[in-house]
């Protein structure tokens, strides 16, 4: 079991900058990829960014450029670096992590990211 706590959502103005941190407890160990997913209104959940065992990250199309994930093994913990925010990146953010040798994903609570002016 892995457990997922999220935070640094929040509202920022077209243009600005959050970071969203996720920490992980219990069997982490174990984890092999994490990375974050995003729901906008009305809209299926995307992949925005992953970061394998090896620290070799992923990212969507629309983020490139934009955000950085990052992982801190030893504080257990995936980052999102956010910038230069779009109206479009207004969605609910979830982290995950993935554990293949039980074919098990874990999900945090998610996090709510508004960019607006």
């Amino acid at each position: 079991q892995v457990q997922l706590v999220e935070s640094g959502g929040g509202l920022v103005q077209p243009g600005g900058s959050l970071r969203l941190s996720c920490a992980a407890s219990g069997s982490i160990f174990s984890i092999n990829a994490m990375g974050w997913y995003r729901r906008a209104p009305g809209k299926q959940r995307d992949l925005v960014a992953d970061i394998s065992s090896a620290d070799n990250p992923d990212y969507a199309d629309s983020v490139k450029d934009r955000f950085t994930i990052s992982r801190d093994k030893a504080k257990n913990t995936v980052y999102l670096q956010m910038n230069s925010l779009k109206p479009e990146d207004t969605a609910v953010y979830y982290c995950y992590a993935r554990i293949e040798s039980v074919k098990a994903t874990y999900w945090g609570q998610g996090t709510q990211v508004t960019v607006s002016s």
